[in-house]
């Protein structure tokens, strides 16, 4: 079982920049691919990025390119996500998950493929 916890999220002003951080308990975090999504109110959950095990491939939704980097440190099993040029449409709640690395590029963006999810740590970016 993997049991995720993000940290990181907090008030910024647009421009700013941002580090959220997922935690993972679990030996095999590395076999892991590993997924950033958000929701706002009354909004469903949506895709923000993917990385998968070895670090071979990253995914982003069109509206993060350029601006968010998602990584991972397979030795502390954390991912990251650092957002940066942060704009008020970026204000959620963002949520890390996890699964087992299969798939082709669009079934890691899926968040009906992914098993394990954390908390969701809120971000909200002021204009």
């Amino acid at each position: 079982q993997v049991q995720l916890v993000e940290s990181g999220g907090g008030l910024v002003q647009a421009g700013g920049s941002l580090r959220l951080s997922c935690a993972a308990s679990g030996r095999t975090f590395s076999n892991y691919a590993m997924g950033w999504f958000r929701q706002s109110p009354g909004k469903e959950r949506e895709f923000v990025a993917a990385i998968r095990r070895m670090r071979v491939y990253t995914y982003y939704t069109d509206s993060v390119k350029g601006r968010f980097t998602i990584s991972r440190d397979d030795a502390k099993n954390t991912v990251y996500l650092q957002m940066n040029s942060l704009k008020p449409e970026d204000t959620a709640v963002y949520y890390c998950a996890a699964d087992r690395d299969y798939g082709d590029s669009r079934s890691r963006q899926r968040a009906d493929n992914y098993e394990h999810w954390g908390q969701g740590t809120q971000v909200t970016v002021s204009s």
